[in-house]
């Protein structure tokens, strides 16, 4: 069931964001007077199809992960004297280029419309308050301390954890300093504060970030309650059950389910004595004694650590930790304009920092791994999926840019250099180009779907 839902959630994501990309070559191209001939979501055997009154096939096809829109063109067949004006290739340079960016620019303005309308309907955020600060940490070394609400990274405002993790993750491999601002109330002032960093976070997780500064969110107090025990875990093997609350566990007594978490981390096939409350009705806990060994899980950074396989009794937060954003038409736009121009920023970061090797190739990302976030998000809301689908667009929108031959920028590098030499690259130039970028392509698919496995 849950393999089901997660396949439909990536055909939702994919079959949204890939609309609204062949979409907008489609739009400019009829608005350019080039006849199209096919447009299809998916690749393979069309499952269903239609025509419109201007002989448009539209398709959605067997494969979906992809999509096309096919217009006339001689250089894919004979075209008729009567229809010649109508051929794609025929069309000067300007039409054609903007034809081809049309894609992309759609996956922009969509990214702007999915943020525009996470703002407008609002969305309750983690405040970014730190809880502690480890000794002689980056963060402390900065004068952070517990208390703090962070409230800009590198001159950007930041209203939320996930604000100050987007805005780290641009630092990932550099050395300098990370300009940070901090206040303890919303009526004080903030403080600034400076964090020297070198080679930063190169052989780390990303969601390792604020630790590896030194720096620990504030957390709630969450009682450390069963609330999912997967079949076949060592939990279950080791008799615990839902609804189990732990108390203690190898002598040391269990005020929350981190402090339970650190200890079966740091416990991997070894035998944790575990004592836990279980309710019998709704006034009495019968107390238990457990014997419980954790499974080794290899973390992505190659860390060795002890995992039950539990999850925690859903629990709320304090409303002192939470704050709710919302803005109006105009100011959700600029917003959502803001955070596009953030999210381009960040990938195109990314993209340098990977060629440069600032950044492992491990953190590429193929269809399993957005398959998985894709469902998540779609769990947790409108706003997390909202958010998903703009970031994803933005992706698309960057990586559809690349000079690279097969991708939409590989053509407009074409076409602007047909632009300045008055005359299109040969076929045999425009061959190998081709046939360079398909191995490309090919190659990062592999790696990006052999990380997705290795992630399983």
């Amino acid at each position: 069931m849950i393999l089901i839902q997660t396949i439909f959630s990536l055909i939702i994501t994919l079959g949204i964001l890939v609309t609204i990309h062949e979409y907008g070559h489609y739009w400019v191209a009829r608005r350019c007077g080039v006849k199209v001939l096919r447009f299809s979501v998916g690749f393979g055997r069309p499952i269903f199809m239609w025509k419109d009154r201007h002989g448009t096939e539209f398709a959605i096809a067997s494969i979906p992960l992809g999509g096309f829109v096919k217009m006339l063109d001689e250089r894919e067949g004979a075209v008729a004297s009567e229809l010649l004006p109508f051929a794609f290739n025929r069309k000067p340079v300007s039409q054609r280029i903007a034809i081809v960016s049309a894609g992309p620019i759609a996956n922009f303005l969509f990214a702007i419309f999915a943020y525009w309308l996470m703002f407008m309907l609002g969305f309750n955020a983690l405040t970014p308050t730190i809880g502690e600060v480890e000794q002689e940490s980056i963060a402390a070394r900065a004068g952070l301390y517990s208390g703090l609400e962070i409230t800009q990274v590198d001159g950007r405002d930041t209203n939320s954890w996930r604000a100050v993790s987007m805005e780290l993750i641009n630092r990932i491999g550099e050395t300098g300093e990370i300009q940070l601002s901090a206040r303890m109330s919303s009526h004080s002032e903030s403080g600034h504060y400076i964090l020297s960093i070198e080679n930063w976070m190169l052989d780390r997780e990303p969601n390792a970030l604020l630790s590896d500064l030194g720096i620990k969110p504030v957390t709630p107090s969450v009682p450390a309650i069963m609330g999912q025990i997967l079949p076949g875990s060592p939990a279950e093997q080791g008799g615990l059950r839902v609804a189990d609350k732990v108390v203690e566990a190898n002598g040391i007594v269990i005020e929350d389910w981190f402090d339970f978490v650190e200890i079966i981390k740091v416990s991997a096939e070894k035998e944790v004595l575990v004592k836990v409350e279980r309710p019998v009705d709704n006034s009495v806990a019968e107390k238990i004694a457990l014997t419980l060994k954790p499974e080794v899980f290899v973390t992505e950074a190659g860390e060795s650590i002890g995992r039950l396989g539990v999850g925690v009794q859903p629990f709320s937060y304090p409303p002192e930790m939470i704050r709710t954003i919302s803005y109006g038409p105009l100011q959700s736009f600029l917003e959502a304009s803001d955070q596009v121009w953030a999210d381009s920023v960040m990938t195109l970061n990314a993209i340098k920092k990977m060629i440069l090797g600032l950044i492992s190739l491990d953190n590429l990302s193929g269809p399993i791994t957005i398959a998985q976030v894709a469902n998540e998000s779609i769990e947790s809301g409108s706003e997390e999926f909202l958010r998903f689908l703009a970031l994803l667009s933005v992706s698309l929108g960057i990586l559809n840019l690349l000079p690279i031959p097969v991708l939409d920028g590989g053509h407009i590098f074409y076409y602007l250099v047909e632009a300045a030499r008055g005359k299109p690259l040969s076929e045999k130039w425009q061959t190998l180009g081709l046939k360079i970028g398909v191995s490309f392509i090919l190659v990062l698919m592999s790696l990006a779907l052999y990380n997705d496995i290795m992630r399983l």
